[in-house]
C-alpha cells in the first residue's frame, strides 16, 4: 500500500479552495431562503371564473360605511375589506359592525406609512399591531395584507409572508380617492373587469353612490361577487 503526503503548499490550496466552495454553497443558500421569503402579490384570481371581489382598504371615510355596508347586504354581497390598525383602534364599534354582517377582514398595516420607507422588521411591526388591534375589535385572525398605496417591494413582501400574509392587490382600481364623479367610477370598474377581477375601492360618498349600478351591471354580466379569498382560491382560516 503506498501512502501519499500532501505538500504544505498542496494543502494550504486545498484548504483556501474548500472554504471558497464553503462560502459559494451558503450564498446559493442565502439567496434561496431569501427568495423563499418572498410571496409574489396577487392581483387576481382565475380569469376562467365568473368571481369578481371589491377589495376596500379603510383609513378614513368611516361616515360612508354603513351606508356601504346596507348596500352590499340588500345585493348580498360579500366584500373585502382591509382596515388599518390605527382606524380599528379608533372605530371598533364599526369594524365589529363589518364583521358582524359576514364581510371578510384583511389588514391593511398600523399607521398607512410608505411600506418601502420602512425596514422589513418595521413593516411585520406594523402588520403585528393591526392584527393585534382587529382580533381585539372584531375577534378575527387576519390573513390577507394590502400594503398602503400598493407599494411592493421584495422586503414588504417578505415581511408579509414572514409574518404569514398573502399580499393582496388589484388588477381594476376606481381610483376614487381622487374624487371622480359617480358615472366615472362606475365606467372605470365596468369597462376594466374580467374573471377573477379585484376591484380597488375606498369608503367615499361617490364611491357609495356608484356601487348599486356597479353591482347590479356586473350581476347581469354573470359575476359573483364574492370576497378575495373565495375568488383568489386561498385557504382562509376560520376562526
Amino acid at each position: 500500500m503506498q501512502i501519499y503526503y500532501l505538500k504544505k503548499p498542496s494543502l494550504t490550496k486545498l484548504l483556501v479552495g474548500l472554504v471558497i466552495v464553503g462560502i459559494w454553497l451558503w450564498a446559493i443558500f442565502a439567496a434561496k431562503s431569501s427568495t423563499a421569503m418572498k410571496e409574489e402579490p396577487i392581483y387576481q384570481g382565475s380569469e376562467e371564473s365568473k368571481y369578481v371581489s371589491f377589495a376596500i382598504n379603510v383609513d378614513w371615510g368611516e361616515e360612508y360605511l354603513p351606508e356601504m355596508v346596507n348596500i352590499f347586504k340588500e345585493h348580498e354581497v360579500k366584500s373585502t375589506f382591509f382596515l388599518t390598525g390605527r382606524w380599528t383602534d379608533n372605530n371598533q364599534e364599526l369594524a365589529r359592525q363589518i364583521a358582524a354582517s359576514g364581510h371578510e377582514i384583511g389588514n391593511h398595516a398600523y399607521s398607512h406609512a410608505s411600506p418601502n420607507a420602512l425596514s422589513e422588521a418595521e413593516n411585520r411591526e406594523e402588520i403585528k399591531k393591526t392584527a393585534d388591534a382587529i382580533k381585539e375589535a372584531t375577534g378575527i385572525t387576519t390573513n390577507l395584507y394590502a400594503p398602503p398605496s400598493g407599494e411592493r417591494k421584495d422586503h414588504v413582501l417578505a415581511a408579509a409572508t414572514a409574518e404569514g400574509y398573502w399580499t393582496i392587490l388589484w388588477n381594476v382600481d376606481t381610483i376614487d380617492w381622487q374624487k371622480p364623479s359617480v358615472d366615472t367610477i362606475i365606467q372605470r370598474v365596468v369597462s376594466k373587469v374580467k374573471g377573477g377581477s379585484i376591484v380597488l375601492m375606498h369608503p367615499t360618498a361617490n364611491t357609495v353612490a356608484a356601487l348599486p349600478a356597479i353591482i347590479s351591471e356586473l350581476q347581469n354580466q354573470g359575476y359573483m361577487l364574492v370576497p378575495v379569498s373565495v375568488n383568489a382560491g386561498l385557504e382562509v382560516a376560520a376562526d
